[in-house]
């Protein structure tokens, strides 16, 4: 017989609900309550909230015009909510403490004929290091980044990939305690994502808060500890990536020798058949009980696995499978 557990999933369809954050002891990095902003008679974000614990990296899932980018801006000073409050290292004008912060927003920008070590220290003296010191500490960057060759370069003579990084450099130089990411991912190949995702699981590990939007799933799943899932401006769910994984019941892949048999009477009621496989959520007791009727039936199992279901699948059930589609949509508009 064959066991194992794996994070595939076969059910994609659950009533969407509201959860909130899980506890934590960790003070909050950032804090939103009631977020709303209307653009033209237009809400964009519609009643946010949001917790994020110091050293966490979190998530901010959603579709392209879900909200994302007007949350964010939000909760940095950037622009005013209309209604609602928000806090950044418990202090109501995040202006007030900028240098704590590091923001990298989706529409980027460098000049052009500027040289990537002078981007880098022009950065640092937006938060307050002189350039030398900006100087200084970029070269640093560049070569614990193997960029170190292109420190006299000028942005435009650099690919979108090392310009980006180079702009991210620049976002980190000041030694933040926060990094806020737009949609960092956007328009990376495969090599460099991986290396974004490294740089911001050191972040973490050194004890930076890192919060990042995306319209791709699989960078959240890997990455985040806690997701807010938002469409339509509205939050429906803000809390851990484990939990909302396990608001849809964990899958069970059952292969028996027997076809038939008095033991199929123990199978769950939703239990669905499909070619040598029976497939139903796992009973609320575990399958242990089920097992021992199984073996004592004679069915003679061949293979049984326990299926997770994954963020996507949480992502479905939460938002819809409308805003799941554009969601997807979004995806593979930017990696084509």
């Amino acid at each position: 017989m064959d066991m194992a557990v794996s994070d595939q999933s076969f059910l994609s369809n659950s009533d969407a609900a509201v959860d909130t954050a899980p506890d934590d002891t960790r003070p909050l990095a950032i804090e939103a309550r009631g977020l709303v902003k209307s653009f033209d008679g237009t809400r964009a974000v519609d009643g946010v909230d949001i917790s994020v614990p110091e050293g966490a990296i979190y998530g901010i899932l959603g579709p392209n015009g879900a909200g994302k980018t007007t949350t964010l801006r939000m909760l940095l000073g950037i622009i005013d909510p209309d209604e609602g409050v928000r806090r950044v290292f418990g202090h109501d004008r995040p202006h007030d403490i900028g240098r704590l912060i590091g923001y990298l927003p989706e529409e980027r920008g460098l000049y052009p004929a500027m040289k990537s070590i002078e981007a880098i220290a022009f950065m640092g003296a937006l938060r307050g290091l002189s350039l030398a010191e900006g100087r200084k500490r970029g070269m640093e960057l560049l070569e614990r980044h193997s960029l170190a060759y292109a420190a006299d370069r000028q942005i435009r003579q650099l690919s979108k990939g090392m310009a980006q990084t180079v702009q991210l450099l620049g976002t980190l130089v000041h030694q933040p305690r926060l990094v806020v990411l737009d949609e960092p991912f956007s328009g990376l190949d495969a090599i460099n994502q991986g290396k974004l995702e490294g740089m911001i699981r050191t972040l973490a590990e050194d004890g930076v808060t890192v919060i990042f939007s995306t319209h791709v799933i699989h960078h959240a799943e890997r990455l985040c500890e806690g997701v807010a899932i938002i469409a339509g401006g509205k939050v429906p769910y803000a809390g851990s990536v484990e939990a909302a994984r396990d608001r849809i019941p964990a899958q069970v892949r059952l292969e028996t020798r027997a076809r038939e048999g008095g033991w199929t009477a123990a199978l769950p009621e939703d239990t669905r058949r499909e070619g040598d496989f029976f497939y139903f959520p796992l009973p609320e007791d575990g399958v242990e009980p089920l097992l021992r009727q199984l073996i004592e039936g004679e069915a003679g199992i061949l293979s049984l696995s326990i299926e997770r279901a994954g963020l996507h699948d949480a992502f479905v059930s939460i938002a819809g499978e409308a805003a799941a589609r554009q969601l997807e949509a979004d995806a593979q508009g930017v990696q084509s």
